[in-house]
């Protein structure tokens, strides 16, 4: 993407051939010297409708510092040139350097609310995103009676443009599909439509019913101002939005602007070198977990990798570019080696090939670290003291769970961060309802082991925590691939049970708590998994992948034995993904302590925006950042921008979707991170 050094004028914007248009227009009388202060904040006039409430969700995820005027707010400050515009020190300052409306025209064509927003944006170049409107001519359109249409969307195919991959959304391969889950609702409504003088299409689709195609995604160019013109209804879960929104926010702030994206996914394969319970679909539980009633021992031969199956892993990972994080319980492998003769075909072959994977410390015995369970019923509870107190694990025993397995891990050879650590079942945290607080003995213990960062269930805990002085939980997504079965047919067999209802032989769970994923009839056990789980849960993980998280997903050495059940979920990811983006877009894949980081900075950050103690600015081709001591600073920037030091300038940020982007901090003896743009 590219940004000139430019004068600030007043005179009206010309798109570039790339689509993109040079940094605003100038304040009456502007020099080089008294170049306005054009603030690094958007303005969001919210309505609240769903397209809004996507943009604003996008600017936060990012970390994008924004000011809300909810309309229905009786009380909301009345936009004049006062709230949009000052001075600062006798410069010209514009507040906001981007606008969000829901529509073209909220407060009304010609009102002095929309008079003064349209005067701002002329003076000082400010770009106006319209979160969705209809197709008329006042945003550059023809009415849909012209070879238009308006109506449903759902699986309609999309393209963006070469003005659009030219300019903001130049990180996309070029074709998308707007979703289409439920043949028996209508999903998105959208407006196609031919484009008039001054409007640039960036996302097309081929005109239902009509010849050709029309626009639903444009920059429409007039009396001096921008306009991002959408034409389709969409919320921040939609996948077509989720395609669409780091664009949206690269136009909106013409590729200048605090907070950064990545499209982020890691997998951690849990249980490695233990074997895991199999499912029974007699008794619709497993045999050996406590909450199996009736339980006793397994009934069934338990579920666990052989050497061919990890040859296949180190084989998947080559041939797709990415890297598996192993969560080993290395004392559950030697007591599995030590019940069969002393040999372990399936770990040495693991440890052969162990740099091609990272590792992460699981405990030794997968030992449940919380209170002492009474199994006695089910479900089972917290063991009491002659006091009536919770009886705990200790924090003796706790401890050596981590650090024995840290020391296996070392000894033989494994590429392992000590600070990084998953508990069994991610036990010692609370877990709700039986244990509502941390093993008090958790925290200690975790400290003492040098552990930074342990794993919780984003299930159960979506937000980063500290447990005990200095841990902090990573959330991780549990995988709907279950770890209690081996092959397909035993997945659509639990899946079945889980999701139907009581009449059709299931749980009835979806009978007091629908979701998504309950199902109106049971699946063909044969056919099921490959042609309802597989779609479902890569459309879930490449949700995750599009929405900037970098919260890894989680499942287990079983999915990786037998019909190898893991494979075509994550097949299906990464081949959904790379039929979207780009070249300059790939996925970020992380280790857990790396994605900690990312969670720790990012509430760093937020705190900082949220106290009113970050002030951001851009003055001609200078940024400069200010924020409270010790915060990282997330900076999205166009290719070429300089960081300036104390002596000089060193290339700021690494590359990623044609931008460059970091977690910035002031120079050494530097109060203020400032960086030059191209």
């Amino acid at each position: 993407m590219a940004h000139r050094a430019h004068r600030w004028r007043a005179a009206a914007v010309t798109a570039t051939a790339a689509g993109m248009i040079t940094l605003g227009l100038a304040a009456p009388g502007a020099s080089a010297a008294t170049d306005p202060r054009v603030d690094l904040r958007v303005l969001v006039v919210d309505d609240g409708a769903g397209p809004v409430g996507a943009i604003t969700a996008q600017l936060r995820s990012e970390g994008v510092p924004y000011t809300t005027v909810k309309l229905d707010d009786s009380g909301r400050p009345a936009i004049t040139a006062a709230f949009l515009s000052d001075t600062v020190g006798g410069r010209p300052r514009a507040k906001f350097q981007g606008v969000v409306l829901p529509n073209e025209a909220p407060f009304g064509a010609g009102s002095a609310e929309q008079t003064a927003l349209e005067a701002y944006e002329k003076t000082y170049g400010i770009p106006q995103l319209d979160a969705y409107t209809w197709a008329h001519p006042e945003v550059g359109l023809d009415y849909t009676d012209g070879n238009g249409y308006a109506g449903p969307l759902d699986g309609r195919a999309a393209t963006v443009s070469e003005a659009g991959r030219a300019g903001a959304f130049g990180y996309l391969k070029g074709g998308f599909s707007f979703e289409d889950n439920s043949p028996s609702v209508d999903e998105s409504y959208g407006f196609v439509a031919q484009p008039r003088t001054g409007f640039t299409s960036y996302v097309d689709t081929p005109v239902p019913g009509g010849t050709g195609t029309g626009s639903l995604l444009g920059e429409y160019t007039h009396d001096g101002r921008r306009e991002l013109v959408v034409t389709f209804a969409y919320n921040e879960y939609q996948q077509q939005f989720r395609v669409l929104a780091r664009g949206m926010v690269e136009w909106l702030t013409q590729g200048v602007h605090l907070g950064q994206a990545r499209n982020y996914f890691a997998v951690h394969v849990d249980d490695v070198f233990a074997p895991d319970a199999r499912w029974d679909s007699e008794r619709n539980c497993t045999p050996g977990d406590i909450d199996c009633a009736g339980g006793g021992g397994d009934t069934e031969t338990p579920i666990r990798m052989t050497q061919a199956d990890a040859q296949y892993a180190a084989q998947w990972e080559q041939s797709h570019g990415f890297t598996l994080d192993m969560v080993y319980n290395a004392g559950a492998g030697e007591e599995w080696k030590s019940e069969n003769g002393g040999q372990d075909p399936m770990a040495d072959q693991l440890l052969q090939d162990r740099a091609k994977y990272r590792w992460v410390n699981h405990t030794y015995t997968h030992l449940f670290l919380g209170c002492v369970q009474d199994t006695s019923t089910v479900p089972w509870s917290c063991a009491k003291n002659a006091d009536g107190s919770t009886r705990w694990v200790s924090r003796s025993d706790i401890s050596k769970e981590v650090s024995d397995n840290y020391n296996w891990g070392l000894t033989h050879g494994l590429s392992l961060d000590r600070g990084e650590l998953v508990t069994g079942e991610h036990s010692g945290l609370k877990t709700l309802p039986q244990q509502p607080q941390d093993n008090p003995g958790l925290g200690p213990a975790l400290a003492a082991n040098g552990v930074k960062w342990t794993a919780s269930d984003n299930s159960r805990e979506s937000v980063q925590r500290t447990v005990g002085s200095s841990t902090l939980t990573v959330p991780r997504y549990p995988m709907n691939v279950y770890y209690n079965v081996g092959t397909k047919a035993e997945m659509a067999d639990e899946y079945n049970w889980i999701y139907t209802s009581k009449a059709d032989g299931g749980s009835g769970i979806c009978e007091d708590n629908p979701t998504s994923t309950c199902l109106a009839q049971p699946l063909d056990t044969a056919t099921g998994f490959t042609d309802r789980i597989v779609p479902a849960e890569a459309h879930t993980d490449l949700g995750h992948v599009l929405g900037n998280d970098p919260r890894p997903h989680y499942a287990h050495q079983s999915n990786l034995a037998e019909d190898r059940n893991l494979y075509p979920v994550l097949e299906r990811v990464l081949a959904d993904y790379q039929d979207l983006f780009a070249d300059n877009t790939p996925i970020v894949n992380l280790r857990q302590s790396a994605i900690g980081a990312e969670l720790q900075n990012r509430a760093k950050w937020q705190t900082a925006l949220d106290g009113g103690r970050v002030t951001a600015y851009r003055i001609g081709n200078t940024v400069t950042v200010n924020a409270p001591y010790g915060t990282q600073i997330p900076v999205t920037a166009p290719e070429g921008t300089r960081q300036q030091q104390l002596l000089g300038t060193t290339t700021f940020g690494t590359a990623y979707a044609g931008e460059r982007a970091a977690w910035g901090a002031p120079g050494l003896l530097q109060s203020a991170l400032t960086l030059k743009l191209p």
